[in-house]
């Protein structure tokens, strides 16, 4: 059986569950692309090929194999998009759970049932039908959980809106011992610079007591002045709108010393070697055009404590 715990970001990580590149399906058509970044791309006749998606996810698996990370793969399912794994479940403490995702994701989870099936059954909680939430959104830190969340005008209104208010009740309900703190995340359909498709696209966690953080991802500008005020602001990365479209905020954490990050990222990765993290430089410059980077490709299954 697959053990689990997950109390953190950043705590030393034991096992991952790494999203896959291969049979990608080729360019989706506009009808069937949900997030903005995917679609510019598409329209730009600039979207990745899967040969060198493959080669940027395999270059990530190396990475994490490098540091004893013990790394699953899903099951490659036929033309369809794989590489965020993140989304499909997600882990708090000792429990996977198996979130409701838009529908035309919902088939992805087929590639990780094989795992799903090693986890203890009393350990696995499903979503009831009503509520919506995606890993991406899901942060525990510290006896808190972080979620990104749009409430229900922006939620019925928005593609890129994937963690609703029933999502983050579900997950009170489901987590008593932990405080949920929920944020709403500024969203758009057509313009990714204006879009946080999910909290960790404008807000992570590192080390043990800093984060990278955009302000123009919180839909209320109260939100992200709480994160300021929890973290100290000499102990927040402050990114700018153009990185946070390069996706600077999802880099990885394999400890709390060491990140992994885009080869790219110039400034961010000299400003974390400058406080001392090791970065693992990592190209992934063509998955970021499908916005999502590091994280969004990992589920973390256990992490040492």
């Amino acid at each position: 059986m697959i053990e689990l715990m997950i109390r953190d970001e950043t705590a030393k990580l034991e096992a991952v569950v790494l999203g896959t590149a291969k049979s990608l399906g080729g360019t989706p058509d506009l009808e069937h692309v949900y997030d903005p970044k995917s679609r510019e791309h598409i329209l730009d006749g600039t979207f990745p090929k899967e040969e060198d998606l493959i080669v940027e996810n395999e270059g990530f698996r190396a990475a994490l194999e490098k540091h004893g990370v013990k790394v699953y793969r899903p099951e490659v399912l036929e033309d369809t998009n794989q590489v965020y794994a993140r989304d499909i479940g997600f882990v708090i403490y000792d429990k996977f759970v198996m979130p409701n995702i838009i529908e035309d994701r919902e088939h992805e989870k087929d590639g990780i049932t094989f795992l799903v099936n090693q986890i203890e059954k009393e350990n696995i909680l499903i979503m009831p039908r009503e509520a919506h939430a995606e890993g991406g959104d899901v942060m525990p830190w510290k006896g808190k959980l972080y979620v990104g969340y749009s409430e229900e005008e922006d939620y019925n209104t928005y593609k890129v809106s994937r963690t609703n208010r029933a999502g983050v009740e579900f997950l009170q309900k489901s987590f008593p011992n932990y405080e949920v703190k929920a944020f709403e995340l500024k969203k758009s359909d057509t313009d990714p610079r204006e879009n946080a498709l999910h909290l960790d696209c404008c807000f992570q966690p590192i080390g043990s007591n800093q984060c990278i953080i955009y302000k123009g991802g919180f839909k209320n500008p109260a939100d992200y002045d709480y994160m300021v005020e929890e973290f100290g602001a000499e102990n927040c990365i402050e990114i700018t709108k153009e990185e946070m479209y390069e996706m600077n905020s999802n880099v990885f954490s394999i400890s709390p010393e060491v990140v992994v990050s885009e080869a790219g990222f110039t400034r961010l990765n000299a400003e974390l070697e400058k406080r001392g993290f090791t970065v693992e430089r990592v190209k992934y410059s063509e998955i970021a055009k499908m916005e999502g980077l590091f994280r969004c490709s990992t589920l973390p299954l256990k992490r040492t404590y």
